[in-house]
């Protein structure tokens, strides 16, 4: 009980923010809300979640960033991302690959807001193969820039009968899998970040208070004032 108690805490104490970026500007999208459903997984892993809508950016094509009003587009763009823990990109499969809405801004990125971060990856596709194209490339992508992605990723063929009006989806599976991704992003982030935490856990555990002094209010090894 002690030990659930000082697990609950240090995850309490840890702000893990996931936000999720989708390759389609339609709304609605399947896509969108594909990545919107897994951003609850992380949600209910504890994490801040957020969609960062890729058309309220106005961001411009790659090769054109540097031009006048186009740097406050690129820098907000990237500064939002540097701030997350964990991202899920999602995409439909467009010519056997991800989409260029979503290219275009991954190449305004770089290192500096991926190394480290916890990847998730899910795909639409309006036939039935599903996006199994996007999703690899995706991966590449984020093994480039030096991401974790986490193993748990979702295809999603049919996308037009995928997804009921209010974005829940019509299989139960289906969304159990895409929570699955938004879950492994959140808890691989925040043991990613919580480094020292963890090992105060270990010595925490390796002088566990008895059932005496945690009644009577006296100190142990293990007790942290």
């Amino acid at each position: 009980m002690q030990d659930t108690k000082i697990v609950d805490a240090v995850r309490e104490s840890l702000e893990i923010r996931v936000v999720g970026l989708s390759g389609s500007l339609r709304a609605p999208s399947a896509t969108r809300m594909a990545v919107q459903y897994a951003l609850k997984g992380a949600e209910e892993e504890g994490a801040k979640v957020q969609v960062m809508d890729l058309a309220a950016y106005n961001l411009p094509y790659w090769g054109l960033e540097r031009e006048e009003g186009n740097v406050k587009a690129v820098e907000r763009f990237r500064s939002e991302l540097r701030a997350s823990d964990g991202i899920i990109l999602g995409s439909p499969e467009i010519h056997g690959s991800l989409s260029g809405v979503l290219k275009n801004a991954l190449d305004l990125t770089g290192i500096e807001e991926f190394e480290g971060k916890m990847v998730g990856l899910v795909g639409v596709a309006g036939g039935r193969m599903g996006a199994t194209e996007a999703l690899s490339h995706l991966r590449t992508i984020g093994r480039s820039l030096h991401a974790w992605v986490v193993p748990a990723q979702v295809s999603i063929g049919d996308s037009a009968e995928a997804f009921k009006l209010n974005g829940e989806p019509i299989d139960p599976e289906t969304g159990d899998r895409l929570k699955l991704v938004g879950t492994q992003v959140a808890h691989f982030a925040r043991l990613h970040k919580c480094e020292n935490h963890a090992q105060f856990l270990k010595e925490w555990e390796a002088h566990p208070l008895t059932t005496a002094e945690s009644s009577n209010g006296k100190n142990s090894p293990g007790t942290i004032k």
